[in-house]
């Protein structure tokens, strides 16, 4: 099980890579203005916001239906190549890839913190970093035309789709049991401040993840080194996944409000130094902590503070990757279009603002203690 996890996870953030990565600037080289870009990648997330929302009310993530949003990211991505030169039909097409990236995660997540532990989890995980960071060395090679960026995808889609059909396949039985019969409901207003915080901790990943290609070529670095700046980050990130799982033991909450903390600072150093790569490399370097570290102490929070785990694990996708990816999206496209000087000033500001919710919330939690 460990090897069909570690598989699925490199072809699953490979997805993600080629997602972040090229396809913004695909779309820039199809001639799409910063607003329509922003739009575009506004949509998937919306949906990942809405769609745990529907298993509230009784339909379950199981292996039926995760065996269908395999089917739906293929389609999807094929999709891609017939209307990428159309903005409404490109919007509904990623909203299809979002509904079924929103479904497979946290199935396998749970899958993943159940039959390892959590201070082996980041091991697992790790895989997804090598899948994110070789696609990107990779393509960065072999992209002569948009066609290109495109067949990977559609190529990582279809092996996702294999190997986590064995996955789920593979699933030991007593996890479904435990996790989607249990009572226990996800009151996200009893946590609301550690909510808000996770949530705009991805709102000020908004410029990163839909702009930072563009930003930095904008800036004079050229096409390989920014894939350089992108594979340095993801080595740190690797880096901390594999030594995580001491830190996992510690205060969580402690950890959650020092990874939202030097995420304002990564943004603001990037913001006052946009030309400089040596900085644009240290900016990189902290993501082993404002992505490996903050994802592994958020889940595995979540985790242990819900019973409903699996359910907790799709509001976390939705609510903050969701909700927060729609609205990052959406105002880093405009920030960029209007006020480019300040794109990654803003993600400083709302970092800071997660890490003041996030510390908020550890002061309730003595408080209750």
């Amino acid at each position: 099980m460990q090897f069909l996890l570690s598989a699925f996870y490199f072809f699953y953030f490979a997805i993600v890579g080629i997602y972040v990565i090229f396809l913004p600037k695909v779309l820039a080289i199809v001639g799409y203005s910063g607003v329509e870009i922003g739009i575009v990648f506004a949509t998937a997330p919306l949906v990942r916001f809405f769609v745990p929302f529907a298993f509230i009310k009784g339909i379950k993530l199981n292996k039926k239906v995760f065996n269908t949003a395999l089917a739906i990211i293929v389609g999807a991505s094929l999709l891609f190549y017939i209307t990428l030169h159309d903005f409404y039909a490109l919007i509904l097409t990623n909203i299809l890839f979002g509904i079924g990236l929103s479904l497979i995660l946290p199935y396998v997540e749970v899958i993943a913190l159940s039959v390892i532990t959590k201070e082996r989890y980041g091991r697992v995980r790790l895989f997804g970093s090598i899948g994110f960071i070789v696609v990107a060395l990779v393509l960065v090679k072999f992209l002569s035309g948009v066609d290109i960026a495109i067949f990977y995808l559609i190529f990582m889609s279809i092996m996702t789709a294999i190997i986590g059909y064995f996955v789920a396949k593979m699933e030991p039985e007593e996890i479904d049991e435990v996790v989607t019969n249990e009572g226990g409901k996800i009151n996200v207003f009893s946590h609301w401040s550690l909510w808000v915080g996770l949530t705009l901790m991805q709102v000020g990943f908004g410029p990163f993840y839909n702009f930072f290609t563009i930003y930095e070529t904008d800036h004079g670095m050229g096409m390989d080194m920014t894939i350089y700046l992108w594979s340095f980050g993801v080595v740190m990130e690797i880096f901390m996944l594999f030594f995580q799982g001491k830190l996992l033991q510690k205060n969580i909450l402690l950890i959650l409000q020092f990874t939202t903390f030097i995420t304002a600072i990564r943004w603001l150093l990037l913001f006052s130094f946009p030309q400089s790569l040596e900085i644009s490399f240290l900016t990189q370097s902290i993501h082993a902590f404002s992505f490996a570290l903050f994802h592994s102490a958020a889940i595995s929070y979540l985790f242990t503070l819900y019973k409903k785990r699996r359910l907790a694990q799709q509001f976390f996708l939705g609510i903050t990757y969701g909700l927060g990816g729609f609205v990052g999206a959406l105002y880093s496209g405009y920030v960029y279009e209007y006020f480019t000087t300040y794109l990654f000033l803003s993600s400083a500001i709302v970092a800071f603002a997660a890490f003041l919710f996030i510390r908020y919330e550890a002061a309730k939690s003595l408080h209750v203690n």
